[in-house]
């Protein structure tokens, strides 16, 4: 087993009741057998979260006149993914970090990778209880760098002049002072993670340490996806569009119209991906419905396959959780370069789960994060594909246009003040909602073909 320092995320909290799709059975069902393993099953390597503080680096190592902290690593354990955190959630990184790092195969270590900064435009809103934990913390966006074992990081605040200032304009006699640059956050600390081995493989008895079901918080999660496959599945199957529109009625009711809903799409549930439950808080949010979808892009890079995808969800999750703290994975979907899709946050892939991806509108909203960079790098047609044929099920049973426009009530945040009624796109793109770069130019350009095609995949 791996050393590593894991932490909890700390007191669960108090379950919400939900709104919207009702809830399955309660956790009291018993446990619906499986197929026996094809093979024996052993349990994987939890995964875990070492923190590490950085310091202010030696004369030899500074760039420049600006701030710099940082920390070399070249002998620790195993991690697959890297990000910075600080103290205080508020406070902006302003500068950059970039990181270094040797593979545990090849004992070579890469060039250097520049980690994306700004990350505030990501979490719950403002004024709720998983916004105003005292856990929770200022970061980076994550960065996948496949499995390593040493480590180099340099934080440095935004250069200037001599002084290492900036130059503003004023003064009595017109001329220009220098400001001094905004200091380095508090507390920054490197997060090393290690997601653990991969995920149970099909037949794994529902009671397999880690990947079973054998806790509450386990048993919860699968019970929120029973109205639409088996207990413990790792896999919610693929509908065609009659099966889709005969489970729409059973769900919502009868439907008086003709509905407009896309075909149910496979998704690879939290189990299917390994999540390990004892992580987040117990007790699922729920808002009032569904009438928007933001989508995003982890900012995670794209140097990973589709067969590392369930590992960079579980780093991903445990950096949101662990590092970050938050009640659970901020997004409600996730897709990999292949087109694949996962369940994010827990609580239901049907129903309508407060999340934490776009802040200021989480509120009847959900939140789909294509895995990769996709500022200068084009996303996959079978990631797009796979955004329209999500958004065509899910918003369907909302009742939503994937082409045309709602009004979303914002929760504050740094375009539109708390309490604002703003018209956005159905599909909207993070930055819509933000001030934000997120979801990368190339991915945003492609939201266009993402609504046409889910309103086709309805039948509009």
């Amino acid at each position: 087993m791996r050393g590593f320092l894991t932490s909890s995320p700390g007191a669960p909290s108090t379950a919400v009741a939900s709104i919207g799709v009702a809830c399955a059975a309660a956790l009291a069902l018993p446990l619906l057998s499986l197929p026996a393993p094809a093979r024996p099953f052993e349990a994987r390597a939890p995964g875990g979260t070492r923190s590490l503080p950085l310091a202010p680096l030696t004369r030899e190592r500074v760039l420049g006149t600006a701030p710099e902290q940082g920390l070399y690593r070249p002998n620790g354990e195993h991690f697959s993914l890297v990000g910075v955190v600080w103290d205080d959630p508020d406070v902006e990184l302003h500068g950059q970090v970039q990181v270094r790092t040797r593979s545990a195969t090849t004992r070579k270590w890469s060039g250097w990778q520049d980690v994306e900064t700004h990350n505030a435009d990501h979490g719950a809103d403002p004024g709720t209880a998983e916004r105003d934990a005292r856990r929770v913390r200022g970061a980076t966006a994550p960065l996948w760098v496949g499995d390593s074992d040493g480590v180099d990081v340099r934080v440095r605040g935004v250069g200037g002049g001599a002084r290492g200032g900036r130059s503003v304009g004023g003064g009595a006699r017109g001329g220009r002072t220098v400001e001094p640059e905004p200091p380095l956050p508090h507390g920054l600390r490197l997060e090393l993670v290690d997601p653990g081995e991969e995920a149970p493989p099909e037949g794994a008895p529902a009671d397999a340490p880690r990947t079973g079901l054998h806790t509450d918080a386990a048993r919860a999660a699968s019970t929120a996806n029973m109205d639409l496959a088996g207990f413990g599945v790792l896999r919610i199957p693929a509908l065609g569009r009659r099966a889709t529109e005969r489970e729409l009625a059973r769900l919502a009711g009868p439907v008086g119209a003709k509905p407009y809903i896309g075909p149910r799409p496979r998704i690879v549930t939290r189990r299917g991906w390994g999540a390990d439950e004892s992580l987040r808080e117990r007790g699922f949010v729920y808002t009032k419905k569904v009438k928007a979808a933001f989508v995003h892009h982890t900012a995670s890079g794209n140097k990973y396959t589709c067969a590392q995808a369930p590992s960079v969800i579980r780093s991903i999750y445990r950096y949101h959780v662990t590092s970050m703290g938050w009640r659970d994975l901020g997004y409600n979907f996730l897709v990999d370069k292949c087109g694949t899709i996962y369940e994010g946050r827990a609580g239901g892939v049907a129903k309508a789960v407060l999340g934490a991806h776009t802040r200021g509108f989480n509120s009847d909203s959900m939140g789909i994060a294509v895995i990769g960079s996709y500022g200068a790098t084009k996303p996959p047609g079978a990631a797009v594909t796979a955004v329209a044929r999500l958004t065509a099920w899910k918003l369907g049973l909302y009742g939503a246009d994937p082409r045309g426009k709602t009004y979303l009530t914002s929760g504050g945040g740094n375009l539109y003040p708390k309490g604002k009624n703003v018209r956005l796109n159905v599909i909207s793109g993070h930055r819509d909602g933000f001030a934000t770069e997120c979801p990368g130019k190339r991915l945003y350009a492609k939201l266009g073909t993402a609504r046409s095609s889910a309103a086709r995949y309805q039948g509009r």
